[in-house]
C-alpha cells in the first residue's frame, strides 16, 4: 500500500501514512487513526494537507522512453520554478 505524508499546520507535525490511491485524508483525525497516533490537543477537525513527496520519481531506465529527464540531466528542475511553483 502506498505511504503519503500529511502536514497540520496547527501542530507543526508532518505524518506518513498508509492508505489506497483513492483516498485522501483531509482532518488530524483521519491521519490519527490512519497512523496510530493520539490527536494530543489538536482537534480532530483540523485540516491537514497532503504533501508531494519524492515516491512518484521513476528513475529514466524504468521507462520506455530512457531519455533522462531535465532533473536527470542537468537541466533546471522544481528548486528553480521549472515545475510552476515559485
Amino acid at each position: 500500500m502506498p505511504k503519503y505524508d500529511y502536514f497540520c499546520e496547527a501542530n507543526d507535525r508532518l505524518v506518513e501514512v498508509s492508505h489506497p490511491m483513492h483516498e485522501r485524508l483531509a482532518t488530524w483525525g483521519e491521519v490519527c487513526e490512519r497512523a496510530g497516533l493520539a490527536a494530543g490537543d489538536t482537534p480532530l477537525d483540523t485540516p491537514v494537507r497532503k504533501l508531494i513527496t519524492g515516491g512518484g520519481i521513476v528513475r529514466s531506465g524504468a521507462l520506455k522512453n530512457p531519455e533522462a529527464p531535465p532533473c536527470q540531466s542537468g537541466a533546471p528542475c522544481c528548486g528553480a520554478g521549472a515545475c510552476g511553483f515559485n
